[in-house]
């Protein structure tokens, strides 16, 4: 059976400070009343293991403060102003220890609720790293939140340029750069343009992306409530380069580099 320090150190705390007190006003000065104490150890006692640390150490606090009340009393017995005095003591100290308590387990819930996420989040994007389809989301402010592996594959970007969080412009002239589009340079420009307003406007119609590399990609944006976007590139070079002479079909083939299933005989289809 493993040992809970956390339940015991509240108690254990006010019955030592308690101790210490009583014997101190016993033995050598006369001490102040020490409830404000109390109730700080009570709130320690909470936020460490629970409100029924803290109800413990409440209890403790108060049976010690009748003691110590009683004590400095010239007649035996409490009169008013102690009754008072220890019932919001108890009030005070019980109050604290819920109230903190509470707290505790609520953090501990929205914690244990973003680790959740977090995880549900780590399995998404390993999910996504296993598709063919290049995923990419982008936050209000375009920047690029989640780069999948097709993508970063399709386009030859580094992964930490990836993590960085690109702005998708940046995504696009990093295409550019690297020559990954298969269009003329003076048309370029246009092209990036085109895109960039397309995915600002949030508009949907698919479009196809022929890739330096021989491989087409069909690109779609989609908008997001949040005011960001979707954005995803699946290969249609099958479907596209259907018509294709062929004998280009190996080449074609080669540049899959193995993602996609081989292309259907034609002779075979006919």
């Amino acid at each position: 059976m493993q040992f809970d320090w956390r339940a015991i150190l509240g108690p254990g705390l006010t019955t030592l400070v308690a101790l210490i007190a009583f014997l101190v006003d016993r033995l050598f000065v006369t001490v102040p009343n020490p409830a404000p104490l109390f109730v700080c150890i009570v709130a320690l006692a909470s936020s460490i293991s629970g409100i029924a640390s803290g109800l413990v150490s409440a209890g403790i606090a108060v049976i010690f403060s009748a003691l110590f009340f009683l004590n400095h009393r010239i007649a035996p017995g409490y009169d008013v102003n102690d009754v008072a005095r220890m019932g919001l003591l108890a009030l005070t100290a019980g109050g604290t220890a819920v109230i903190t308590g509470m707290l505790r387990q609520k953090w501990i819930d929205a914690f244990a609720a973003e680790q959740e996420h977090h995880a549900t989040s780590a399995r998404l994007a390993a999910a996504l790293d296993e598709v063919d389809i290049g995923i990419v989301l982008l936050g209000a402010d375009t920047r690029a939140e989640f780069i999948n592996r097709a993508f970063r594959d399709y386009f030859a970007l580094p992964d930490d340029v990836a993590d960085s969080q690109p702005p998708f412009i940046a995504l696009m002239y990093h295409g550019r750069d690297t020559g990954a589009y298969e269009l003329p340079e003076d048309q370029l420009a246009h092209f990036i343009a085109a895109r960039t307003e397309m995915m600002r406007a949030g508009d949907s119609t698919p479009i196809n992306i022929n890739l330096a590399d021989g491989q087409v990609l069909r690109f779609s944006c989609t908008a997001l409530p949040d005011g960001g976007r979707m954005l995803s590139y699946t290969p249609v070079t099958d479907l596209v380069r259907h018509g294709d002479a062929p004998a280009k079909a190996e080449y074609y083939r080669s540049l899959r580099k193995g993602r996609r299933p081989p292309f259907p005989d034609k002779r075979a289809a006919e």
